[in-house]
């Protein structure tokens, strides 16, 4: 592997977080790559990354890490930055669509084989990416200064369930059951498992057989917006081309070559000719 910077994310004194690619792959594979500096911390991130691959029989998020002059390097997948906050519409999505993202956002979080202290920054720092397919991903570009090496499970699960609740804020006057269960779970702080959450979500979650008409309406709506725009975009600059090509003709030859495919059509109908 040999990486070569694109873009510096943000730069500090304990880290320089930067877009990279691998210029031993033509520069196709991208990577977010952490350049700490403080060797303490390195020291922490090390021992985290080792324990979590183990407890994932081996597989770790972390693609690889080194030494590079006076910084240690981290690298870690690029994910195409959309963030959550940024795209996410709640008001103009059903109810359910809202509780699927939800899900999608414990998911991210169940199957990131990540350490806890390295997770809990990801979902402090709101560093989620949003799909159009309403799937979300980690985004590993993390401000390493708050790293607290003794974060649990449990912080963890409090700080997603916070960023559902904001999710789920415009349906509040919905009466949604899910919205309420969280409210009251984070006041009690009863959440000690991603599981549990996850649980309660689905249980609680709105069933999409009880959708009215309206609702899945607006649901597909709020899916392929963006594939009808383009459709609609497509089909008017297909119809604009044809109109100059119509245009430029009728100003050239004096008529549309085209049009007499059917004027002549209708010249001589059986044996009377229309021209008589």
């Amino acid at each position: 592997m040999r990486l070569e910077s694109i873009r510096t994310i943000r730069d500090d004194e304990k880290s320089r977080v930067t877009v990279e690619r691998d210029t031993d792959t033509g520069g196709m594979a991208l990577y977010t790559v952490i350049h700490v500096k403080e060797h303490s911390i390195v020291r922490d991130l090390l021992q985290m990354f080792e324990t979590a691959k183990k407890q994932s029989n081996g597989d770790s998020a972390l693609v690889t890490s080194f030494s590079a002059g006076t910084e240690y390097v981290f690298v870690f997948p690029y994910r195409t930055e959309r963030p959550l906050f940024d795209f996410y519409m709640g008001e103009s999505y059903p109810l359910t669509d809202c509780e699927d993202i939800c899900c999608n956002v414990i998911l991210a979080c169940l199957s990131s084989r990540l350490p806890y202290p390295f997770l809990l920054l990801i979902l402090e720092q709101e560093l989620l990416n949003f799909a159009k397919d309403y799937s979300v991903s980690l985004d590993y570009a993390v401000d390493i200064g708050p790293l607290d090496i003794k974060a649990d499970e449990r912080q963890c699960v409090t700080a997603c369930a916070k960023i559902l609740i904001r999710l789920l804020e415009s349906k509040a006057n919905d009466k949604a059951i899910t919205y309420q269960i969280l409210i009251k779970k984070i006041a009690n702080r009863s959440y000690q498992t991603f599981t549990e959450l996850y649980r309660d979500l689905r249980i609680a979650a709105t069933p999409k057989s009880k959708m009215g008409w309206k609702a899945r309406l607006k649901s597909w709506w709020a899916r392929n917006r963006e594939i009808v725009f383009r459709f609609i975009i497509v089909a008017a600059i297909i119809i604009g081309i044809v109109a100059l090509i119509f245009l430029i003709s009728n100003l050239v030859m004096g008529d549309i070559p085209f049009l007499r495919l059917f004027y002549n059509n209708f010249k001589v109908i059986g044996t009377e000719s229309m021209l008589q």
